[in-house]
């Protein structure tokens, strides 16, 4: 089972002590959160929702200003970041798969992760596919065999352009399972994840591929089943119904995350502090608490290790959408 956090060693063994000693050390004059789009999405809530957080657990000690920043898929704040705050110690970006899969894409024309620092993730909304309930498919090996068979045989669907996430998901599981030309792997475009799976539940694609989170209402009415999810454990809770690809022989890992990035300039003492609030947030009840009511899964990453994820995701993806075509 995985577990929902890996306190670090100040919250492992001075307890609530440790929220006091980071609130001692470095704070931020004006704490701002960037969300790289317009209210109400992802980004929007990763800002807000950890800024409230921290400001209730006294990581902050002013309220998170956030601040709205939509264009470009991202890039519009990724370019304000390096072009124009690049040694701004307040400030964090909110981020999530979609920033690593379009850098990965050269969408932010000129830019790169390095240009930035990659600070922790908050959470992760894991990868499924799924089929329809009464599908004689009952298993991702057996799915992707017929793709091997035939690959026209199989159409997913998902509520990604082609490229995007949802697409790429079914390319890293059928890659880990041996479809050497993962070109021919048919992916079918809908306008979100609800759309995908009436069209699945009408007979017009064979699978589907989304998030846990969108898939689980479907599961729940008993429209759909899922295969696998793509993360590296069962899920604790409720999800633990669900068997991963991993367990059923094909390495594959397609976590939508959450987490945050911030100017390259930034000091080295503001953006240990920024790590060290983040990963203390991470550890609280209440973030748990966030975490459980909004469908967030766990993913624990801070600092290095955070880097190396996002770098190795980078690569992954770039690989695979030089292979479908979508970048030389």
């Amino acid at each position: 089972m995985i577990k929902a956090t890996r306190l670090s060693l100040a919250a492992l063994f001075l307890g609530a002590s440790a929220l006091t000693a980071v609130a001692d050390g470095w704070m931020p004059s004006n704490p701002e959160c960037i969300a790289p789009a317009n209210p109400g999405g992802g980004w929007d809530f990763t800002c807000r929702q950890v800024g409230k957080v921290m400001q209730d657990e006294g990581l902050i000690d002013k309220t998170m200003q956030v601040t709205n920043l939509a264009g470009g898929g991202g890039g519009v704040a990724f370019a304000e970041v390096v072009n124009k705050r690049g040694e701004d110690n307040n400030l964090i970006v909110a981020a999530s798969s979609s920033t690593s899969t379009r850098l990965a894409q050269n969408a932010y024309p000129g830019n790169t992760m390095d240009q930035v620092r990659w600070v922790a993730s908050v959470g992760a909304d894991y990868g499924v596919i799924a089929v329809a309930k009464n599908s004689p498919i009952n298993t991702l090996p057996e799915l992707l065999d017929k793709v091997k068979a035939d690959p026209t045989s199989v159409a997913f669907a998902g509520g990604s352009a082609v490229g995007g996430w949802d697409h790429l998901k079914v390319l890293i599981a059928a890659r880990a399972d041996g479809v050497e030309d993962v070109r021919r792997v048919k992916y079918v475009a809908f306008d979100g994840g609800g759309e995908a799976v009436t069209q699945l539940l009408a007979g017009s694609v064979q699978a589907f591929t989304g998030d846990l989170s969108e898939a689980k209402g479907f599961v729940d009415s008993g429209d759909i089943k899922v295969l696998a999810v793509l993360a590296p454990e069962r899920l604790p809770g409720e999800f633990a119904q669900f068997p991963t690809a991993k367990e059923q022989g094909i390495d594959a890992l397609g976590a939508n995350w959450r987490g945050f990035y911030a100017p390259k300039g930034m000091s080295d003492e503001a953006y240990n502090a920024w790590v060290d609030k983040i990963a203390t947030l991470y550890a609280s009840d209440e973030w748990k608490k966030v975490m459980e009511t909004n469908g967030l899964a766990p993913l624990d990453l801070k600092g290095a290790d955070f880097d190396k994820f996002v770098a190795d995701s980078v690569t992954q993806i770039a690989d695979l959408s030089r292979q479908i075509g979508i970048i030389k």
